[in-house]
């Protein structure tokens, strides 16, 4: 139930009826494999759930309020479909379409649902049911819910005494999302910034590397990072940039266990998204076991003087025609601060929405191109000179039905009743798909969708090449995701292993790392400029300043 903060382009889980139908299936499912009444499955859940932000609070009150009626309609063999219907937590207007997650029942619907109705006639909860409210509308998750819903709509840190965008709390856009700040009482020691009097006396730039030596006299900052010229990475991206993700553990009931869910409140209170795992910003070592490393740590790797020099700059829903909303939350002083590398990776929300005909709510090429040429501007009055600028085009994203549709989801895995075509129907129904154009049965939609994809990435390739600007230079750069894929079955892995379980929408973190060495790669060969010298004062860094006060 906790799934039901997600936000934005993720709000396929915001809506009422996708989530109650995923709890419900859940609490159905644990039942079954542990071979229990629904009651205990219930209280099973409840406590597998962190107190933290009052998850497990949340989930008695939501038990007492709704499940006795639960039990009755899953005691007489109702599905999770049937019982969201019947609890109201979906109006069904007139003429609209029948929205269901699970095969139908056998007798007719009207039918199946007058005797579910039947069952929980007197009940005292439809009443609040019937008032739309959702789970944030619970007095005790308001104020937390407001700091979440805050955060997001600012893209700052929450935390930040000095207001100067960086903070010393990992969530709530704090240092998962940029920077860590080591000095939170001054505004002008940031990650970042050209040191001050080569960081004598404290470390103005966060990068763990100031003092003198005491052998020469020298100061640290001056004798390993003076010409080796120091840039920041920085992404504007969406909800892929920001690694999206729901795991699997949450939703698979024979996975559940006390351990599955102590990343939650943190998942939570970074929207659901794991920037600190990241292809472009990720600063952690990776999850699921491979050598890649994001963007940001090779160009750490390259010269130890960018210690914490990156700010992901994306958010859930993201597309060039909302970036301005959010744009003024990039932090870079052009006299100030070091050049930076900004790559611009709004790789599906122009072409992706949920509506039932997707087609007209598409940008256009003409409207892309004024709105990358805004942004462009505003890049160039805030970013140092000798900063670069890359544009990603848009994947094709044929490659998910292509490769998911006749899977089992893992909501499906246990009795082989879900597949992804059915997730993708059912939230196509809701109109709260992340993608109707590409995640749907109908061929010529999906064929439409990649056209008007390719037409956005040729106009991307022509601002690349033709427009220019004085403080960085310009470059464009395919969303080659098929390469991916035949990097990965090189290794002997499937397509579908790129692709986030849960949504059947985002690339994985595995993907965003073969992205991210792919973009290495081809920076290297075609651009080496970019990336800027390998500093030969690393090993001596390390020496002297370890892991520089780490991340």
């Amino acid at each position: 139930m906790s799934l039901l903060l997600a936000q934005d382009t993720n709000d396929m889980f915001l809506s009422s009826l996708a989530g109650c139908v995923l709890v419900v299936s859940v609490i159905e499912q644990l039942a079954q494999v542990h071979n229990s009444t629904v009651h205990a499955s219930m209280e099973r859940l409840c406590s597998y759930l962190p107190e933290k932000l009052f998850l497990k609070t949340t989930c008695y009150l939501v038990i007492d309020k709704f499940g006795s009626d639960i039990i009755k309609l899953l005691s007489a063999d109702m599905n999770a479909d049937v019982v969201c219907h019947t609890l109201e937590f979906c109006k069904q207007n007139t003429g609209q379409p029948l929205c269901h997650l699970y095969p139908l029942p056998k007798e007719t619907w009207k039918f199946t649902l007058e005797k579910a109705r039947r069952i929980v006639k007197k009940s005292p909860i439809l009443r609040y049911s019937r008032s739309g409210s959702d789970i944030c509308s619970l007095p005790i998750l308001a104020k937390i819910c407001q700091k979440i819903k805050s955060a997001i709509e600012q893209s700052v840190p929450f935390k930040d005494v000095d207001s100067d965008k960086y903070s010393v709390f990992p969530t709530l856009r704090g240092y998962h999302w940029r920077g860590r700040d080591c000095n939170d009482s001054d505004e002008s020691v940031y990650p970042g910034r050209r040191p001050d009097n080569w960081d004598v006396h404290q470390d103005s730039n966060c990068n763990g590397i100031w003092g003198i030596d005491p052998k020469d006299g020298i100061p640290y900052e001056k004798k390993f990072c003076e010409g080796s010229q120091p840039r920041g990475i920085i992404l504007l991206g969406d909800s892929a940039g920001a690694h999206f993700h729901i795991s699997p553990e949450w939703i698979t009931a024979s996975q559940m266990s006390l351990n599955s869910f102590i990343n939650l409140p943190t998942a939570l209170t970074d929207e659901l998204d794991w920037p600190q795992l990241s292809g472009v910003t990720g600063f952690l070592d990776s999850t699921v076991g491979i050598e890649e490393k994001s963007i940001y740590l090779r160009l750490w790797k390259r010269n130890h003087c960018n210690h914490r020099d990156y700010q992901n700059i994306s958010r859930n829903g993201a597309s060039s025609r909302n970036l301005k909303k959010f744009i003024e939350s990039l932090s870079r002083n052009k006299m100030l601060d070091y050049p930076a590398i900004v790559i611009y990776a709004m790789i599906g929300n122009d072409v992706c929405n949920g509506k039932s005909d997707p087609v007209p709510a598409m940008t256009t090429p003409e409207k892309l191109y004024s709105n990358i040429m805004q942004t462009l501007k505003h890049l160039n009055s805030h970013l140092p000179d000798g900063s670069h600028v890359i544009l990603y085009g848009l994947p094709d994203g044929t490659f998910l039905w292509d490769n998911l549709h006749n899977r089992y989801h893992p909501l499906g895995q246990l009795n082989k009743d879900v597949t992804y075509a059915h997730l993708y129907s059912f939230l196509n129904c809701l109109q709260v798909s992340p993608c109707h154009g590409w995640m749907s049965s109908n061929k010529t939609l999906r064929t439409l969708t990649s056209e008007r994809a390719e037409q956005l990435s040729n106009t991307l390739k022509k601002i690349a090449a033709s427009e220019k600007f004085t403080n960085f230079d310009l470059f464009y750069m395919d969303f080659a995701f098929h390469e991916i894929i035949q990097e990965w079955q090189k290794r002997g892995g499937q397509p579908w292993q790129l692709i986030e379980p849960v949504d059947g929408f985002h690339p994985n973190e595995v993907a965003l790392l073969l992205l991210a060495d792919r973009f290495w790669e081809k920076v290297q060969l075609q651009w080496p400029q970019i990336l800027g010298k390998k500093n030969p004062f690393n090993p001596q860094i390390k020496q002297v300043f370890g892991d520089q006060g780490g991340h």
